[in-house]
């Protein structure tokens, strides 16, 4: 499929004359939606925080004097300021207070080594670190990696439980009272300007720095609120890590909305099921760890509600079962699917009237796919990547997974062989293998370097593990390819159990033979927990090594 071709018209009574000016054109910027709802609904509550509590007015002001602040710190715009901390109010206030002073905000994988965060430092140029003092083990070594000098500002949290120990010049209270709350901010004379970096994984090598642009956040921010049906005065839980995709650009859409930020430190089974049952938390969204946190919760740790609860999910399609479980509990989950290259969630499986009359297993099948394109996101395709053009509607056809458009990145920063990779044919490569149904709706069915070749096969690692989620005593499932000398490769599985379940590796190769062609069932099985990110991915690079590990054994 080719990209359209931009017409700007030569002539005609459209072709002069009506210019942009101060009065008809403003660049796209999420931080107005702050100033919007900080006019309109001051004294509505913006930020939970244990006892504390921010007004819409506060929020706002606090926000304006970290701006201030930072610029008299000497911020330019276009300079970066790094933030490592957990989902606290400090967090919520980075998301505006530093595009506010028209700097750049990189927010920092908390669960980052040393090495990696002191290269993001580096690579980023970060000027200011904002930093929590749960971190300051790790931001210690950081620091005695730089080659260049860093405001360092400590983050003194009251709900951080552990030891203080402070780094930095001065702590983050101290430098909001440099900053005046009625220093207007500063807007971007340009919507392509940056406001936030961030850092793929960086499995194979260092990461790459993922810029976004004012435009970009403003329209996916809005995607969120429409994609999800969201109305008036959310009360968000804050599960989803802030510093993944600007914790998928979330911090803007509640503002969007004038809804509650409520935060959360520490994410467990209790904590969220407090939080929804004390603040009536009607939104909130994770991995698919996040669910097991809910479904799998002990008794002793869940509390009632009453009210609906909407949650979005990302990652693996969540299995039917669980999906199932979910239902039941009063929580409705939506599928969506993107990557940190294009803000976060791009695609959702948008429901269908239809669907109400299906049964639990054939609605959750369909739920579990990865869905339509964002409203905000201009093109979406399966495509073969070899030939650029778009596989059949045939849900079976795989083909590659390319987006184009408003919500996808700048581009990779000091990077221009890897962005013109990406970029290649005038699309988003995005690496994940899917099919297209028929009724336009894509099914991720593996990412590229994760499908298994065995005996010229191609078999999908998430096809494998959604048979094994089948399996009753399942609690956590991944497939990755083992080598083998006969077929080159064979699945083996990594299986998680549920508390107190016994099942065998024999009694598992027989439920697949069950529920799969016999090729695709797994040759081994391991057991224990899954390696993960702190977003809840698994980290698949890890079991292929193991897989390896056990082949040459």
């Amino acid at each position: 499929m080719s990209v359209p071709t931009s017409v700007h018209p030569a002539h005609g009574p459209y072709a002069s004359g009506l210019d942009k000016t101060e009065a008809n054109f403003a660049s796209l910027t999420p931080i107005t939606f702050l100033e919007r709802a900080a006019d309109v609904y001051p004294q509505r509550t913006a930020v939970i925080h244990g006892t504390l509590r921010y007004s819409y007015a506060e929020l706002r002001a606090r926000s304006r004097r970290l701006a201030s602040a930072l610029r008299g710190r000497g911020v330019e715009p276009g300079d970066t300021v790094a933030v490592m901390a957990p989902n606290t109010p400090a967090m919520v206030e980075a998301h505006h207070g530093v595009p506010m002073a028209g700097a750049v905000l990189n927010a920092l994988n908390t669960r980052l080594d040393a090495a990696t965060i002191a290269f993001i430092l580096e690579h980023g140029e970060a000027k200011v670190l904002l930093t929590d003092t749960e971190f300051a083990p790790v931001i210690r070594e950081v620091l005695a990696r730089l080659e260049r000098r860093i405001l360092v500002v400590d983050i003194i949290d009251p709900m951080h439980e552990g030891p203080e120990e402070r780094l930095g010049e001065l702590d983050y209270e101290t430098l909001l009272e440099e900053g005046y709350a009625d220093t207007p901010p500063l807007w971007p004379a340009d919507e392509w300007q940056a406001i936030a970096l961030n850092y793929t994984s960086g499995t194979t090598g260092n990461p790459k720095g993922v810029v976004y642009h004012h435009r970009g956040a403003w329209l996916n921010a809005v995607g969120n609120a429409l994609v999800w049906a969201m109305p008036h005065f959310p009360v968000y839980l804050w599960t989803l890590p802030m510093f993944h995709c600007n914790g998928w650009c979330f911090p803007w859409t509640i503002c969007l909305q004038a809804g509650t930020h409520v935060c959360l430190r520490k994410v467990a089974s209790e904590t969220i099921y407090a939080a929804i049952a004390e603040h009536g938390v009607t939104h909130l969204c994770g991995a698919p760890i996040v669910m097991g946190m809910i479904v799998n919760a002990p008794e002793a740790l869940r509390r009632p509600f009453a009210h609906k609860v909407r949650m979005m999910t990302a990652a693996a399609a969540p299995p039917a079962a669980v999906l199932e479980r979910m239902e039941r509990q009063g929580i409705e989950v939506t599928h969506v699917y993107g990557l940190t290259e294009v803000y976060g969630p791009a695609t959702v499986c948008a429901w269908q009237g239809d669907w109400a009359g299906l049964d639990g297993t054939a609605r959750a099948a369909k739920l579990a796919r990865q869905g339509v394109r964002y409203p905000v996101l201009e093109g979406l395709e399966v495509m073969d990547p070899e030939r650029m053009e778009p596989v059949p509607r045939d849900g079976a056809t795989l083909g590659e997974i390319m987006m184009r458009g408003h919500i996808v990145m700048k581009g990779y920063l000091k990077n221009p062989t890897a962005t013109a990779t990406a970029f290649a044919g005038g699309w988003f490569h995005t690496g994940d293998l899917a099919v297209m149904h028929p009724d336009g709706y894509l099914e991720i069915k593996d990412r590229s370097k994760d499908i298994i070749i065995s005996g010229g096969e191609n078999i999908s690692s998430i096809e494998v593990e959604g048979a094994l989620y089948r399996h009753p005593d399942v609690l956590e499932a991944a497939v990755v390819a083992r080598p083998d000398a006969t077929w080159g490769e064979t699945p083996c599985a990594f299986v998680t159990l549920r508390e107190g379940a016994t099942v065998t590796a024999e009694e598992l190769t027989e439920h697949c033979r069950r529920e799969l062609a016999r090729f695709k069932v797994p040759r081994h099985f391991v057991f224990g927990p899954l390696p993960k990110t702190n977003t809840g991915k698994v980290q698949k690079y890890l079991l292929r090594e193991r897989a390896r590990e056990i082949a040459g054994g």
